[in-house]
Parts: structure tokens; sequence; C-alpha cells
């Protein structure tokens, strides 16, 4: 029962999944760390069968890191979704295809912007204002489609992604447990906390 998702701001990305690792009726672990930090800017939410996820994350996470190794520069968020977006299409194409579907957030430091970008396991991309993936998208979508706003400060993305965790706890029949949420902006990437009440 997995749930991701990711809204813009004014100047940041913020990313929230859930910490729970489950397979069928059973939760495994409620520590599971689903988003990887690719680089100082750019932010990765990941979902999906259980190896395919861990290995794919990794393989991007390496991949872009050698990228920032050969060439002295991080690659920007649009460079680095396009590369994702082609890892999976290539990988569907193939006998090892991945079952992940990814959110990917960075901030363009050489515009000053925020970029979001929703991309499946089929390898379908779109760069969005706001997106989700898993079950609990079911009820995040109508949430951030209430209350998103472009323009809003990090205080009030915060107030927006508690305001989708509390609808996903309230409407969904299984126990969602606790979410890990990333802000990614012009001072990098970093874990932040959600406020207490809305």
């Amino acid at each position: 029962m997995e749930s991701s998702f990711a809204l813009i701001g004014k100047g940041y990305v913020l990313v929230a999944s859930d910490m729970n690792a489950s397979r069928s009726i059973v939760k495994m672990k409620a520590d599971e760390d689903k988003t990887k930090v690719l680089s100082p800017h750019l932010l990765m939410s990941y979902s999906g069968e259980p190896g395919d996820t861990i290995q794919f994350a990794e393989y991007v996470e390496r991949n872009i890191r050698l990228q920032h190794m050969r060439n002295v520069h991080e690659l920007r968020p649009q460079s680095s979704a396009a590369w994702v977006r082609r890892a999976l299409a290539d990988a569907i194409r193939s006998r090892r295809p991945y079952s992940v579907n990814v959110l990917l957030g960075g901030y363009d430091e050489a515009t000053s912007t925020p970029h979001l970008y929703w991309i499946d396991y089929l390898g379908t991309m779109a760069e969005v204002p706001y997106a989700a993936h898993g079950y609990g998208a079911y009820f995040s979508l109508s949430t951030l489609d209430r209350y998103h706003d472009p323009s809003a400060p990090l205080e009030e993305g915060l107030k927006t992604m508690k305001r989708c965790i509390d609808e996903i706890a309230n409407r969904m029949a299984i126990g969602v447990g606790k979410f890990k949420v990333r802000v990614v902006d012009k001072d990098g990437a970093r874990e932040v906390e959600l406020p207490e009440t809305v």
C-alpha cells in the first residue's frame, strides 16, 4: 500500500513518501526510506516492486553521480528526468523491465526554478505542478487539486502535505504509518518536519 506525492511551490519542490515496506498483507518494516537524494539539487521518490525499486534507485543515483564526475557539473532536472525516462523505456523493451514509478523533483540553479516530473514504469513522463503514485494517489490528488498553490511559501506547502497525509490516514482502510518529507530548493535537498496541525 504505497503512497508518494509531491508538489511545487514558490522556489521549492516538496516530496513525501510513506515508510512502509510490505508484501501482500504483511508489513515487514516501518522505516523504509523510499527517496534518494541524487545530487545537491535533485531528489527522487520511487515506488513499485521491492527488488526493482532499490536496484533502479541505486542505478539512477550512481549514473547521475558518474555523469557529475565526468563532466564536473550537475545535470539539470530536465536532463535527469529525460535520462530516467529513457532508462525505464529501454528497460521495458528488454528482458529485464523495472516495475518502478518515479517522482523526480529538482531545483534548476541556472534559471532559479523548481521542476517536478511524474514518470511511470512504462517510461511515460510529464512535467507537473503536483503528482502522486500508489494507492494514496486516489485520495491525495483531489486534496492537491483543491489546496495546491504554486506561489505558496514553504510553510503553506507543508500544510498542504499534512492535509494529504491526514486524508490518506482517514480514508484508507489500511493504516499508512509514517511519512518522510523532503524539500529541494536553492539551499539543496533536506528532510523537513510537517506541522502538527493544519
